[in-house]
């Protein structure tokens, strides 16, 4: 990756212009008004806005997460996990963010963000990050499957394995041919249209008879396992099964050459919310158009001719800056397949999440008692390493059969296909009790999904909501009111995660458990908001987005920053899955300039730039990427040495903050503090699994810039913590200097 500049053309790094962006004049004022208290901003920086490119800064984090697919100390079967997860990432960022751009640069749209050129640049930029990413991800299946083949796994061509073409062309013959459909392009047949991310090959036939070549195409059912076992650890690809028996699909015709293809389609789409009679309808009509997007890329395998290609993108309708050459394997995705095989001693060793202290049943005949737990004070949960189930999940379970529960009302953004949490909601509304639900039927890929339990809620009896017009609601808050004598308390839970015991195995994710009756009250008050016509904005405890996150996140950095200006403690922590709104960005930057401390825990995209003499050297960034995926957002802020600790659902987007309701909830029980602060100390100490974004504005692995392999793994703490659950708190681990092979330019 190479150095980057602010002015001129584009480079290999992320884009600094001046800022676009709707939120530019509030961004520019926090700047000019930091610089103009505390003089130390430079004329270049307060007149230009520094901002990495969101596009570029997500391709970098698809390339942190492609390292530990190279990383040999990871187990072998979970690089090929990483693997597959980079190709589904690459997936959506295409079907997404660069469906987007084409968009964008049809229209020849005005950029948007800050740090934004001309969308046609941006995706020059991407094309060639992608094609460099595509040779590293070649270079990784090379080194993996050699690893595999030591280990006794393999992936052997169809040629190879001459011994089981009998028994493979049986079960072509049985299990393959009965589902393949074979299209022929020519005048009396036009170009059939290719599903996105199915495979297909493309085929060069000879009529035998008058020595004509024809095109044809067969798809690749997305049913049939792409790998094929043919011994016990041994597999062939499906592909090469379909492509040595062509001659049953095309009997009496001469088959030259077969190569696969692979398209991507544009999966984001625009809904008219306003105008929508019915917002289920108008959702069911544009999943119905996504399979019909424009194509925004085609990928074929290295050893397909000019002439097929040129075919394949004028049937495509992409343009050959579009057209992605791989080699090897095409789409990794169907790596998963041997991610799961039983081969224990190439994995992680197995983590059963343990059940948090205070949750734990009397005895192994009688559960927990979660209500009595809760009244005992507020419970904080930390998935996957504390158990979803005997937590959350059983949170849910109890408040539906307990009789004493009148009313259970939850937000779905995503759950999982077979949802527990769901069964319970629909069997509580069996019971008699009101169960309101509100599920977000806009959650990108999704949708089909929440439609389905929505309908079977609303069979069940439950009032269903589908969501807001103009806003998705992506809040985790679950509201239980129970009668306890006389009276009535109300439960919660607020959570930085989805109700989703799939995900709360992969993702790190808290929530907090509480009776608290102001708690409580907002919570019952966002539901109002959510279900009716309510227009609330101010809220006790919680922050709500759209309505008081934006200004109360700017209000707390600037608190930091005057407690700093008057020299006294100020120090903000914020870990998030991504940075990306200018105002925020440039509160930051502000904050740094009066001398703020200030630590930045971000997975994904980063559009902040530390480092930067005379404008953000007071910020460092991080990003750990493992075992886990980072999913939880923290805020931390100094308070004069009174530290005040948060969490919740949004991320620092404009889409979080401006169209979409989130939740964020104070955390005040101070055993529940602790163990925020402990899991914050950890990652700040993290040598092993964390990359620090650079004032060069690239990401560098810690364990390099300290030059001695890391010790300090965020996961590998956090799961043996969780273990001794029962003993004495432990004291966090000490965090190495800032000068420590850091790329502070104090240092």
């Amino acid at each position: 990756m190479g150095r980057y500049t602010r002015r001129g053309g584009l480079t290999s790094g992320p884009i600094l212009t001046r800022s676009r962006h709707k939120h530019r004049g509030e961004a520019t004022a926090i700047v000019r008004r930091n610089s103009a208290s505390t003089g130390s901003v430079s004329q270049e920086a307060s007149s230009e806005f520094l901002y990495i490119n969101r596009e570029l800064s997500s391709l970098e984090f698809h390339r942190r997460v492609l390292f530990e697919a190279n990383d040999d100390r990871n187990p072998l079967l979970e690089r090929v996990k990483f693997l597959a997860i980079f190709a589904a990432n690459i997936d959506e960022f295409f079907q997404i963010r660069v469906s987007g751009l084409m968009e964008q640069a049809e229209a020849k749209a005005t950029p948007s963000n800050p740090g934004d050129k001309p969308a046609a640049e941006q995706l020059a930029a991407i094309r060639t990050r992608v094609r460099e990413m595509l040779l590293e991800q070649g270079e990784a299946f090379e080194r993996v499957c050699a690893a595999l083949g030591e280990s006794g796994i393999s992936i052997v061509g169809y040629d190879e394995v001459p011994e089981h073409h009998e028994a493979l062309r049986q079960r072509f013959t049985e299990e393959i041919y009965p589902v393949l459909t074979p299209l022929a392009v020519d005048p009396g047949h036009p170009f059939p249209y290719i599903s996105t991310l199915s495979l297909s090959l493309a085929i060069r036939i000879e009529d035998p008879d008058d020595g004509e070549e024809r095109f044809a195409r067969v798809k690749v059912p997305s049913l049939l396992s792409r790998l094929i076992q043919i011994e016990p650890s041994k597999f062939v690809l499906v592909e090469e099964v379909i492509a040595a028996n062509l001659d049953m699909l095309f009997s009496g015709m001469t088959i030259r050459e077969t190569h696969l293809f692979r398209v991507t389609r544009n999966a984001d789409f625009e809904l008219e919310e306003d105008e929508a009679d019915d917002l289920l309808l108008a959702i069911q009509e544009e999943l119905r158009r996504r399979r019909f997007g424009d194509a925004v890329r085609l990928e074929v395998d290295s050893g397909m001719p000019p002439s097929m290609r040129q075919i394949l993108e004028r049937g495509v309708g992409v343009s050959p800056e579009d057209c992605y050459e791989v080699g090897g394997m095409l789409d990794h995705t169907s790596l998963m397949q041997l991610a799961g095989l039983d081969r224990p001693d190439l994995k992680l060793p197995p983590y059963t999440p343990v059940v948090p202290s205070r949750l734990a049943p009397p005895d192994e005949d009688e559960p927990a008692d979660v209500f009595a737990a809760i009244r005992a004070g507020d419970i904080l949960v930390h998935h996957p390493y504390e158990s979803f189930a005997a937590s959350t999940q059983m949170f849910i379970a109890q408040a539906a059969t307990d009789p004493e529960v009148l009313s259970i009302k939850m937000t779905l953004y995503r759950t999982s296909g077979d949802s527990p949490i769901v069964r319970d909601l629909i069997s509580a509304a069996e019971r008699g009790k009101q169960v309101v639900v509100l599920v977000e039927i806009k959650a990108r890929f999704d949708e089909q999904a929440n439609i389905d339990w929505a309908r079977k809620l609303e069979q069940a009896g439950a009032h269903v909501v589908y969501g807001l017009v103009g806003l998705k609601t992506h809040s985790k808050t679950s509201l239980v009111v129970r009668r306890e004598g006389t009276a009535l308390r109300r439960y919660v839970h607020i959570g930085t995660g989805n109700y989703n015991p799939g995900t709360a195995r992969l993702y790190t994710d808290l929530g907090l458990l509480s009776c608290r009756p102001e708690l409580g009250a907002d919570v019952s008050d966002l539901f109002n908001v959510l279900t009716g016509l309510s227009r609330q904005r101010d809220f006790r405890r919680l922050i709500v987005a759209p309505m008081n996150l934006r200004d109360w996140i700017l209000s707390m950095i600037e608190r930091e920053s005057s407690y700093a200006r008057a020299g006294r403690p100020a120090h903000i922590i914020l870990k998030l899955n991504s940075l990306v709104d200018p105002a925020c960005i440039a509160a930051l930057y502000a904050a740094s300039q009066a001398g703020v401390e200030i630590d930045l825990l971000i997975r994904g995209i980063c559009s902040l730039w530390p480092g930067v003499p005379g404008v953000s050297e007071g910020i460092r960034v991080r990003s750990i990427v493992g075992q886990y995926l980072e999913h939880s957002r923290i805020f931390s802020f100094a308070n004069d040495g009174r530290p005040e600790w948060y969490i919740g659902s949004a991320d620092l987007m404009e889409r979080n903050l401006d169209r979409r309701v989130e939740a964020i909830v104070p955390v005040e029980d101070l055993e529940a503090q602790e163990k925020i602060r402990f899991l914050i100390e950890v990652m700040l100490s993290d040598d092993r699994r964390s990359w620090q974004l650079g004032a060069d504005g690239a990401y560098h692995r810690t364990e390099e810039l300290t030059g001695v392999p890391g010790t300090i793994d965020t996961f590998e703490t956090l799961q043996a913590r969780a273990r001794v659950t029962d003993a004495v708190e432990s004291v966090a681990p000490r965090r190495p200097h800032a000068g420590a092979g850091s790329l502070d330019p104090r240092a």
